[in-house]
């Protein structure tokens, strides 16, 4: 406890406060819920569009998108990159090869490795979604000064990085 309170004397905002004595979270300070809910309100607007408009989901996107950053890679890569559980990934993996969209390679030694690919179809999809997707990022930072962006995108690698170590 007391590492983050010295963590906290670091701050220009706490993240709690006091209400008839008690300590509470400060919502507005408190960096977990901001993430948190900054990221549901960013997945309910863009889910909907994506789905009514591209005929594909979030993660079928975020899919896509791996695949077309790094092609060829394996399932586990994809969930280390973009830090989603493997029976998500799978699933997803599994739906968008049925709509044709991906293509793979097993591994003569372990049958049960793929290596993963956007088809034909798949890089059409991802050339598809794209704009819409920097369309979505461009509301999500309108009227953000250019120097700010880039020192939010600095703060949060950070965050990233300390609670997940990987890369």
């Amino acid at each position: 406890m007391g590492d983050q309170n010295k963590a906290n004397l670091k701050r220009a905002s706490e993240p709690t406060r006091l209400r008839d004595g008690e300590c509470i979270l400060d919502i507005q300070n408190y960096v977990p819920f901001l993430l948190s809910a900054t990221s549901n309100a960013w997945q309910r607007r863009t889910s909907a569009y994506y789905r009514a408009r591209l005929g594909v989901g979030i993660v079928e996107w975020r899919i896509l998108s791996m695949l077309n950053i790094e092609p060829g890679i394996t399932a586990n890569r994809i969930c280390e990159v973009i830090r989603m559980d493997k029976s998500a990934v799978s699933r997803t993996l599994k739906s968008l090869s049925e709509r044709e969209m991906l293509c793979f390679e097993t591994s003569e030694k372990d049958p049960r490795k793929r290596r993963w690919w956007l088809s034909e179809s798949g890089i059409k999809k991802h050339n598809e979604v794209l704009p819409a997707a920097l369309g979505h990022e461009g509301i999500l930072i309108e009227s953000i000064d250019p120097e700010d962006l880039e020192v939010f995108l600095k703060v949060i690698r950070k965050m990233l990085v300390n609670i997940d170590p990987r890369d």
